[in-house]
């Protein structure tokens, strides 16, 4: 048995291959998981629980199918998915996490973060998410008509970056400060973390103030093909796109 790790997938009905990968992992590698987490940016754009199209119906169906098998799967928002609420929750059988979450994978215990609150060199991302996130906001951007929601989510997709591969200036600008992760690992007294959102697939090691390692575990993409982690008792192995002969990686920690 394991447990799977994903995110960044960015499911848009612009992008019915990765719409087909997905469907294709919940059928197959999270099929009788122990558990499913999804660590934010699961949607490029998600304005509000009562969005009805077919492509939510059917995104809905697929997440309620793997629940109702017996699987837990769990959700944490991402920078593009942070309205999903929960109706969302009840529809599908998924539940919403607050961010940070720890959770026990199989004797350790873990941090899970969608990984944005890492960036903070990025500062005018920062103030933005600050902004977005204030939920006076997000009750007036919900309380718009459903119809303006969706173009509003039309439009962001249409200028969305997330539609094609991100530069490595861009990647580098989104990347997480390395004080901010230190602090992070400190401050919630930690030794596993595992994020998204960098689009940067690797498992790293630091060094903390008390002299122990401590291991990072950052989620892959989906822009070419699925990238997940499998953690198991007795592995952790992070799978994601690459220049390889067989266009993948696996990467196994050691920590």
């Amino acid at each position: 048995m394991a447990t799977w790790f994903i995110s960044d997938l960015h499911l848009s009905p612009a992008r019915p291959d990765i719409t087909a990968l997905f469907e294709g992992f919940l059928q197959n590698q999270a099929s009788g998981a122990d558990a499913l987490y999804i660590l934010g940016d699961l949607f490029d754009a998600w304005i509000g629980d009562d969005d009805t199209s077919e492509f939510v119906q059917r995104m809905q169906h697929a997440l309620r199918t793997l629940t109702a098998s017996g699987v837990p799967v769990y959700f944490m928002a991402g920078n593009r998915d942070f309205l999903v609420g929960q109706q969302f929750s009840q529809l599908t059988g998924v539940k919403v996490l607050p961010e940070p979450s720890m959770v026990d994978l199989y004797g350790k215990q873990t941090l899970l973060l969608h990984g944005d609150t890492l960036c903070t060199d990025d500062k005018s991302y920062q103030r933005f998410r600050k902004v977005i996130r204030w939920r006076p906001l997000q009750k007036l951007l919900l309380a718009l008509p459903l119809s303006w929601r969706m173009g509003i989510a039309n439009k962001l997709r249409a200028s969305s970056k997330t539609q094609k591969p991100l530069t490595e200036q861009q990647l580098r600008i989104m990347d997480v400060n390395e004080h901010a992760v230190r602090e992070t690992f400190v401050s919630h007294d930690v030794q596993y973390l595992i994020h998204g959102h960098t689009h940067r697939p690797a498992v790293h090691q630091h060094r903390l103030p008390n002299g122990k390692l401590a291991e990072r575990i950052v989620l892959g993409d989906w822009y070419s093909q699925s990238s997940y982690l499998k953690v198991t008792a007795n592995k952790r192995e992070l799978t994601f796109a690459s220049d390889s002969p067989n266009g993948t990686t696996t990467v196994e920690a050691k920590l």
